[in-house]
């Protein structure tokens, strides 16, 4: 019949879509280097190396965006943590406004495509290719060894300002990769407001071994005149972004968090922080375009309706997400956060905390809590697994197991994850992992010895050299214990988190 034939040549078109769309991430693989993401005395040369990139100038012509880039009206956040759920809050608002958006955040869980959205959604397949070839062929044919071809997350910002500037997208709203000042993002030279969210210690190998270091890298994103927000800091870092802006003549404001009777899209206590700093640079964006006057939002009567509908109906995959198993979804529920530093270890331990315990309070089945963990070996494990553990006890909340396992995908990792499935990486780092959480149990029973720890369950660890592995390994033990729940909290690295919803994604 029509009706076969044409679902045979839709099957076809799709197919076919789906190759070419390999190729373009397997041409993508091939602009990362291991090294690119480490060694920082190239920065500045790779950062000015984007505007060649861009330059509309006849000898140079290569991307011929430099016009286009000039004219996007840009909201601009850096931070070490809560930069991308203040990005996703504020595109949630500003689309509520009717402006058509444009969103770019990293890293991406499960496709590349995450990284940009249009209105909300990531780009389709199709556009994907179609901007993704035409950048790239642009580039290889104006490339030499002067001016080579631009990095892995270089190639991704351009690519972002292709498809955006093309889309004629109203806003974008621009997440920093790492740091600021030499980040890719920061060839924008007149964003509309700038944001710096929580400052913390990450990425120590790049951006400085203190705070203040860490800040100056940040404020990087300053520009003269331009408005910019931040959240509350620690006094070194404060210290640090009121220079910065003194120096620019920046107007820098300290925000605080919003009410916590509001409702937030993002779940956890921290959110409130990022959601107040997403209205500050909403509110500022709308007056700067003429969309809302100064007295648009009065504190004292609420939030507009669109700046709260805005708020409660954001989402950002991988952070506060929990997820059934698609296999055993009653005995086994996953709670997935991809908190990587000392300080969003805190805040992921108490929003599981309280997931945990408010479950408890409506579901009578016991439960057991497990931790899935793995961290990228550039982070410092003693800084990250005690301050989970601890504020989990603190909450009542005893892990009964842990279970440590490699990534499935790498850093250099971008196309499709059956290519890296039966991969094995070493599993050094896990056993490392390992002794590490013994110790600190080992610590607290010493500690609690003269108490009555009578009937307290022993803690158990494990290291499986596979994510599958461990979790078929959860699926066998929650058959074997079918009166009891598994609560499993997965946390350490997002890309850990992208690996569990890719392989639950499969199964289903």
């Amino acid at each position: 019949s029509f009706s076969v034939l044409f679902a045979g040549n839709k099957t076809e078109d799709e197919g076919e879509l789906s190759a070419r769309y390999q190729n373009a991430l397997d041409a993508l693989s091939s602009l990362i280097t291991e090294r690119s993401r480490f060694v920082n005395n190239n920065q500045s040369h790779r950062f000015r190396l984007l505007f060649h990139y861009l330059k509309t100038h006849e000898s140079l012509k290569v991307l011929e965006l430099e016009e286009a880039v000039s004219h996007m009206k840009v909201i601009h956040v850096a931070g070490t943590k809560g930069k991308g759920s203040t990005c996703t809050f504020s595109e949630s608002i500003l689309r509520n406004y009717g402006l058509r958006t444009g969103l770019f955040t990293s890293p991406h869980l499960i496709d590349v495509r995450e990284r940009f959205r249009l209105n909300g959604i990531e780009i389709s397949q199709e556009k994907f290719v179609r901007y993704f070839w035409c950048c790239f062929h642009k580039l290889k044919e104006k490339t030499s060894n002067e001016i080579p071809m631009p990095t892995y997350f270089c190639f991704l910002a351009l690519l972002a300002f292709k498809i955006f500037t093309t889309e004629q997208v109203d806003v974008v709203i621009l997440e920093v990769g790492l740091g600021g000042r030499f980040d890719a993002t920061n060839v924008i030279q007149k964003p509309v407001v700038c944001g710096i969210s929580s400052l913390g210690y990450d990425h120590m190998e790049i951006l400085g071994h203190t705070l203040a270091e860490i800040a100056a890298e940040k404020a990087g994103i300053f520009k003269s005149g331009v408005p910019a927000f931040t959240v509350p800091q620690p006094n070194e870092a404060m210290r640090v972004l009121n220079e910065k802006a003194s120096k620019l003549e920046v107007n820098l404001q300290v925000v605080e968090p919003l009410d916590s009777s509001q409702k937030l899209g993002l779940q956890g206590e921290h959110q409130y922080l990022n959601a107040g700093l997403a209205v500050a640079l909403c509110s500022t964006f709308l007056q700067e375009i003429g969309i809302q006057d100064k007295n648009g939002l009065n504190q004292t009567n609420g939030l507009p309706e669109k700046f709260i509908s805005g708020l409660s109906n954001a989402y950002l995959m991988g952070r506060a997400m929990i997820v059934p198993d698609s296999e055993l979804p009653e005995e086994i529920v996953f709670y997935l956060d991809g908190a990587h530093s000392p300080e969003s270890m805190e805040a992921c331990a108490t929003w599981f905390s309280k997931q945990i315990r408010q479950n408890q309070e409506r579901n009578q089945r016991r439960s057991e809590q497990i931790l899935l963990f793995n961290c990228m070996s550039v982070r410092d494990p003693s800084l990250l697994l005690p301050r989970l553990r601890s504020k989990c006890i603190e909450q009542g909340v005893e892990f009964k197991k842990a279970v440590f396992v490699p990534n499935v995908s790498v850093y250099n990792q971008v196309g499709s994850w059956s290519k890296v499935d039966a991969r094995v990486d070493s599993i050094t780092w896990q056993f490392g992992l390992q002794r590490l959480w013994e110790s600190l149990a080992r610590g607290e029973a010493k500690s609690n010895s003269g108490s009555d720890s009578k009937g307290k369950e022993e803690e158990k660890s494990f290291v499986f050299s596979s994510l599958p592995m461990a979790v078929d390994w959860l699926r066998e033990s929650a058959r074997r214990s079918k009166q009891v729940r598994f609560q499993v909290l997965v946390t350490g690295s997002l890309h850990l988190v992208g690996d569990l919803l890719r392989l639950i994604r499969k199964k289903m």
